[in-house]
């Protein structure tokens, strides 16, 4: 499994909660091992206690991608340099789950982590993936949405640099209010022209005969 795989534990973890909208799935037990995905064994860790614990962190991984969306590097790095310190990991060279075709293992990178709870694996992997996509592709590479009032993170995989929205449908929502507001304001322009010529034609003197 390669390390940026890891990196969408940050954006799961994050777009459990919708500030602008007051929304927050992070509720239960379930809702933690639904992250870590079924087959995970540190999902089945998860207590009560962690649901608090995985709110804690994902506030702190927002903040990473939030300073990241505004520009500030810096302050990007430092917040996740703390996350990596609290909750470290041990990269190991993994080929047990993947054959190539004369069976033999297709060595790649994984992180093992020996937390003393779910949250702390979870965090942990977290914090890598996310560490190791900024430092491979860019700070920029995260973002928020800009399709308010979503402002679910996102991490840009674009060619160009170009993304801006965490979905399609997010796109197409904030294209759909683009379109409507150059329509109205090219309405108030066409009645804005027109009361001004037709006062200009009251106001103009009459030519006499």
């Amino acid at each position: 499994m390669e390390l940026a795989y890891y990196s969408d534990y940050a954006v799961r973890l994050v777009n459990t909660e919708e500030p602008a909208r007051n929304k927050d799935s992070l509720t239960s037990v379930e809702a933690i091992r639904e992250l870590f995905g079924e087959s995970s064994q540190a999902a089945r860790r998860a207590t009560d206690a962690d649901v608090t614990r995985f709110r804690s962190v994902r506030g702190r991984l927002r903040a990473v991608f939030t300073a990241a969306d505004s520009g500030d590097e810096t302050q990007a790095v430092d917040l996740l340099n703390s996350l990596l310190l609290e909750f470290p990991v041990s990269p190991q060279i993994s080929g047990h789950d993947f054959r190539d075709e004369d069976g033999r293992p297709k060595w790649h990178m994984h992180l093992a982590e020996h937390p003393s709870n779910a949250t702390a694996g979870y965090a942990a992997i977290a914090a890598m993936g996310l560490a190791f996509h900024l430092t491979e592709y860019g700070v920029d590479r995260l973002g928020l949405c800009q399709a308010a009032p979503c402002r679910n993170a996102y991490l840009d995989t674009s060619t160009n640099r170009s993304r801006r929205y965490c979905s399609d449908r997010c796109a197409t929502r904030a294209n759909v209010a683009a379109y409507r507001a150059r329509k109205r304001l090219e309405a108030e322009r066409s009645v804005s022209t027109g009361r001004t010529a037709e006062t200009a034609h009251e106001t103009s003197p009459r030519t006499e005969r």
